[in-house]
């Protein structure tokens, strides 16, 4: 089994930065690809990024030029930087992984999940 759990959430301002961690731990060698979703209250979960084993990422349109995801394969961890945060993107955020691919922008097609952290913009 994989486990993921997500850090680095919190309150900020509008306009600031926040950077989530995200750390894998055992059968890693099963993880593929990882990525971001995020649920706002009474939404549903929603793909934000994601970043295959080799490098290639891909994001939603809302946070494209704001968020950028990266990945560390030799300490198991991946990252979100959250830049010029808005009020819209207060959610929880949640790691995901894909055994063999890139994960899927629809979250039930993602095997391993982490717990989510919080993430809170005033206005």
């Amino acid at each position: 089994q994989v486990q993921l759990v997500e850090s680095g959430g919190g309150l900020v301002q509008a306009g600031g930065s926040l950077r989530l961690s995200c750390a894998a731990s055992g059968r890693t060698l099963s993880i593929y690809g990882m990525g971001w979703f995020r649920q706002a209250p009474g939404k549903e979960r929603e793909f934000v990024a994601a970043i295959t084993w080799s490098g290639g990422t891909a994001y939603s349109d809302s946070v494209k030029g704001r968020f950028t995801i990266s990945r560390d394969n030799a300490e198991k961890t991946l990252y979100l930087q959250m830049n010029s945060l808005t009020p819209e993107d207060t959610a929880v955020y949640y790691c995901a992984a894909h055994p063999s691919s890139i994960v899927r922008r629809t979250p039930a097609e993602n095997q391993y999940w982490g717990q989510g952290t919080q993430v809170t913009v005033a206005s």
